[in-house]
């Protein structure tokens, strides 16, 4: 049975051609950019099911009933929220925690190297911890898991004025988390796959597949 106090929220997107992995589109072509989406939330989702915690899965650019199919119904879906990444992030948090959750570790989608241990390591953390954090190696991050106990404080601090996209955002989040005395914890960095050069950190068959 999933335990009722530990949630995780995957955020992913429908792996439509052309609307996913965009970025990727000029290497991989749009068929192959929507594969690749395909496979890293797949991943990401099977890794989730390792672990007692309650699922919900955050999508954008599909309906609820295409995502079931896609992923299965033993998880709770949801559309993201509108608004920048900050917004729809602390909409998640919100929705979650508002269903009774303790823990809440939120993770993205495109990240090959997660693993069920890095997960269990969250919520570790957030028994003493009051924010823990999965850095990027693009100076962003991967995940965030935060507390009931501090979440309604941290939601104001961790997900506005944030420079969502750039290279201070694990920076700017852990200044700010800081500055309102949040105990913070860190997991090993990891890298996500936005860019053609991020593509080496693919764990499986070599990029090429994934090409026109």
């Amino acid at each position: 049975m999933p335990d009722a106090q530990q949630q995780l929220i995957i955020f992913t997107r429908y792996p439509r051609p052309g609307k996913a992995k965009t970025r990727l589109i000029p290497e991989l072509g749009a068929h192959g950019a929507a594969a690749l989406q395909r496979r890293l939330t797949e991943r990401v989702v099977a890794t989730a099911r390792q672990l007692p915690a309650g699922r919900h899965i955050f999508f954008e650019g599909g309906r609820l009933q295409t995502m079931q199919r896609w992923l299965g119904r033993d998880a709770v879906f949801h559309p993201q929220a509108p608004g920048d990444l900050g917004s729809r992030m602390r909409h998640a948090f919100v929705q979650v925690f508002a269903a009774g959750a303790g823990q809440v570790v939120l993770v993205g989608s495109d990240i090959p190297g997660i693993s069920a241990d890095i997960l269990r390591q969250a919520f570790a953390h957030l028994k003493g911890r009051d924010v823990v954090l999965g850095p990027a190696a693009d100076g962003g991050y991967y995940l965030i898991g935060l507390r009931r106990e501090t979440f309604r404080h941290a939601c104001r601090v961790l997900f506005g004025g944030i420079p969502w996209g750039s290279a201070a955002v694990l920076k700017e989040t852990l200044a700010a988390a800081h500055a309102c005395a949040l105990s913070t914890a860190l997991l090993h960095e990891l890298r996500d796959i936005d860019r053609p050069q991020d593509l080496a950190a693919w764990e499986g068959s070599p990029h090429e597949q994934f090409k026109r």
